[in-house]
């Protein structure tokens, strides 16, 4: 990704989570980037799987959006034990350039920091990554992104942004969540 790209995501991104339903209800400025959304990037429509009792939306006025999902883990077991999946709910063509934005805190550490494992992966067995990357989490709201490359093309649900998070005794506060699909 260029410079400019970066910069002006940088600059936008946050704006479009300020309002549940981006894609929707996009300011006027941003239409062209609200259109290449391809998810719903509401923390409540997040998919947890691995936490017992589930995994509770919350509201907090400091992350763009207003809401976050708790996440409570132990650490015991694999990184992947305990997950949260952001279905994709458009198509994407083969080489499309995917980028995937999200906010993410330690609301409660023993620890300055933790491991978030992220990644664009198949939504059903062997659910094979198709890229991915690792963030050091703080106690602050942090906005971050990763971007890969479609290496096939993939109908709409085949393929989730995936946070692989029980990498220690912690609890996460995921927000919004935007995965982007900027095309060829």
């Amino acid at each position: 990704m260029n410079v400019r790209i970066a910069l002006a995501l940088g600059a936008a991104l946050p704006a479009l989570f300020a309002v549940p339903g981006i894609a929707q209800q996009a300011q006027t400025g941003d239409d062209a980037l609200a259109e290449k959304v391809i998810n719903n990037t509401d923390p409540a429509s997040f998919q947890t799987y691995g936490l017992t009792p589930a995994a509770k939306t919350v509201a907090d006025k400091a992350v763009q959006g207003g809401k976050a999902l708790r996440i409570p883990v132990t650490g015991s077991g694999n990184p992947w034990s305990i997950g949260v999946n952001v279905p994709l709910t458009k198509p994407v063509k083969a080489g499309d350039r995917i980028i995937v934005a999200f906010y993410a805190r330690l609301s409660q550490a023993a620890a300055p920091s933790a491991k978030l494992n992220a990644q664009l992966q198949l939504s059903a067995a062997p659910y094979s990554a198709i890229f991915a990357k690792g963030f050091d989490v703080t106690a602050e709201w942090q906005f971050l992104q990763f971007a890969g490359k479609a290496d096939k093309a993939y109908p709409a649900g085949a393929i989730t942004a995936a946070f692989h998070v029980n990498t220690g005794n912690h609890v996460l506060d995921l927000g919004p969540v935007a995965v982007l699909d900027m095309g060829q």
